[in-house]
């Protein structure tokens, strides 16, 4: 997997600056992107502890984890019963479905990333037990780092495109004009994010 910034991110940049909506956006932050670290147990585990909570109730419950297994590998997962992992401050369903995935990491992983469609992706991981369609994004954003997603299940995307389109009243208004930033959503959603927060997204 790539990690740093992702090779397209320079043709990305370049061609939402030039966008009516989101150009502004961007222009405002010229040195920083998206960067993947290419580890996808972390990413996906990250993202079910930020399931349906602010990023910083987030990273408080993150930070507590990380401090108990030391290290985020399904091996280390592996060594703590569910009811350990909640202690950290996730809830029962979330620390078994963290504890479940540990079990079935071989599984997670194929072979070949590059070979399979995004469509196809989103299949392989929601059939995992806590995995939707939002935290099958994440991945496909944060460690496959597509070029082309959004995620119109994320709150944050909502809240920031309706902020710059105030008459995007709803979820298809919003999907809608998201489609303007194709190919490359993922770096409008990076933009969306950093619009919101005082510090980059990252799972």
């Amino acid at each position: 997997m790539d990690t740093g910034k992702p090779a397209w991110w320079d043709e990305a940049n370049i061609a939402l600056s030039q966008d009516e909506v989101l150009g502004a956006v961007v222009r405002s932050y010229p040195d920083e992107s998206l960067v993947g670290r290419g580890d996808l147990f972390s990413t996906l585990v990250r993202s079910i502890v930020g399931q349906q909570i602010s990023v910083i109730a987030a990273d408080a419950v993150w930070g507590r984890l990380v401090e108990l297994v030391k290290e985020m590998t399904p091996e280390a997962i592996r060594k703590f019963t569910p009811e350990q992992l909640a202690t950290c401050g996730l809830s029962r369903p979330r620390s078994s479905y963290i504890h479940d995935l540990a079990l079935e990491s071989q599984a997670l992983i194929l072979d070949d990333w590059n070979a399979h469609t995004d469509e196809q992706l989103l299949k392989h991981f929601i059939q995992f037990r806590g995995v939707g369609p939002w935290t099958a994004e994440m991945i496909l954003i944060f460690t496959l780092m597509r070029p082309d997603v959004f995620s119109i299940g994320d709150i944050g995307l909502i809240r920031a495109v309706q902020k710059l389109v105030p008459e995007a009243e709803t979820k298809e208004d919003v999907l809608k004009i998201s489609e303007r930033w194709a190919p490359y959503r993922t770096a409008a959603s990076w933009y969306l994010w950093r619009m919101l927060d005082p510090v980059p997204v990252e799972y």
